[in-house]
């Protein structure tokens, strides 16, 4: 034993003695599980020597007490940083922080032992190092997830501006094809436009939990996703059992340079639903495009209704629903008495007598392929609420 008296000074040099060896020995242990590690401390051996010296400073020397420095924090944090820029996993860095630190700590219970530190002193030191190491992967903890946090909000910016560039005009392909490498979103060949009703909390909720490939769309009403390749494989029917009830519309699949389309459809599909044109739930736009397409324009079918139509206008309102319903039945069985009959669960004569009804309104021209046309048009796709009528009738 030493029986000269253990100097802050003292000590601090027979720890810069050892830096070499801890060095060794940690690049050593890491190899195994950690070698880019190992290799990174072999590369920058003297800058990681010089920051040992700082360290056993700050452990032993003068600023012992002031524990873990401003600089010290802001390295460890940047270290943090990298290692998820660089796709790593934090745990394996602070396992290797933890390994350091025992290899370390073995080295300086040896110069304690050797020097006759004594117990007090040496329990002091313990506390130091462990207090120090905890510190230090504090940080590197902290900077992992603040870069982890900014790197999500930067992404969803990105991606934001990817769904506003799909759903405009001027998605050119190569502006596409940029922006989605910014926002790390694999262009599908094929796409659809997913909306919800906005008092839809399930609706909400279900769009939550899309996978990562799926682009959310934040509208403050109808809002949706963009679903990649919806016609691939069973994905069409995952999406009706993971929509169901949701009160959710699906556009139409297309080619990403036609987003807009799908979404206008979409948008239409989702009216249409809210008035109960399109009961379904959800609805797949491409199965109801001859009901979009005589809906699209409410206005201009309301025009048309009221011209065909005019004929029934002195009839009375509850008289005005039976004949309008038997005309749409009429032009859905081409005249067929007994299907029509089955349909309005009335008896046949009740057909005939509503037919004759009918002819002496509309008279000859309702055999006119023409206004059949334009009736069918009209009112094969929803019948219009007639004015005087209850609906609950």
């Amino acid at each position: 034993m030493d029986s000269a008296p253990v100097t802050p000074d003292r000590l601090v040099e027979a720890l810069l003695g050892r830096v070499p060896a801890v060095m060794q020995e940690v690049g050593a242990a890491l190899l195994p599980e950690w070698p880019d590690y190992a290799r990174f401390l072999d590369t920058n051996r003297d800058e990681v020597a010089a920051a040992a010296v700082h360290v056993v400073h700050r452990l032993v020397g003068p600023e012992a007490a002031e524990g873990i420095g401003i600089g010290e924090q802001e390295l460890f944090e940047e270290i943090g940083r990298m290692q998820w820029r660089e796709g790593r996993d934090v745990s394996s860095l602070l396992s290797a922080f933890q390994l350091g630190a025992r290899v370390f700590w073995r080295h300086v219970a040896e110069v304690a032992v050797a020097l006759d530190l004594g117990p007090r002193p040496l329990a002091t030191l313990a506390e130091g190092v462990f207090a120090f190491v905890d510190r230090l992967s504090s940080s590197a903890a902290h900077g992992f997830v603040l870069e982890q946090s900014e790197a999500a909000v930067a992404r969803e910016r990105l991606r934001e501006e990817l769904v506003d560039l799909l759903l405009s005009d001027r998605a050119t392909e190569a502006a596409v094809a940029a922006a989605a490498v910014r926002a790390q979103w694999q262009v599908p060949e094929q796409v659809a436009v997913v909306l919800v009703q906005d008092d839809s909390l399930l609706g909400h909720g279900v769009l939550s939990r899309f996978d990562p490939g799926t682009l959310l769309i934040n509208r403050v009403r109808l809002p949706g996703a963009i679903v990649p390749d919806p016609a691939q494989g069973g994905r069409r029917q995952r999406l009706a059992d993971l929509l169901r009830g949701t009160r959710a519309v699906v556009g139409p699949t297309v080619t990403p340079d036609r987003l807009p389309a799908s979404l206008h459809i979409a948008e239409v599909a989702a009216r249409l639903q809210r008035s109960g044109v399109l009961p379904e739930d959800p609805v797949f736009a491409e199965e109801h495009l001859d009901a979009i397409i005589v809906h699209r324009d409410a206005r201009l079918l309301e025009v048309l209704r009221a011209q065909v139509l005019r004929p029934l206008e002195g009839a009375a309102p509850a008289s005005r629903e039976r004949l309008c319903e038997t005309l749409v039945s009429w032009l859905r069985h081409l005249g067929d008495r007994q299907a029509m009959a089955a349909e309005l669960h009335v008896h046949p004569q009740t057909v005939r007598y509503r037919l004759a009804r009918l002819y002496e309104l509309f008279g000859p021209g309702l055999d006119d392929p023409d206004l059949r046309a334009r009736l069918l048009l009209a009112l094969a796709w929803g019948a219009p609420r007639l004015p005087g009528v209850d609906p609950n009738r």
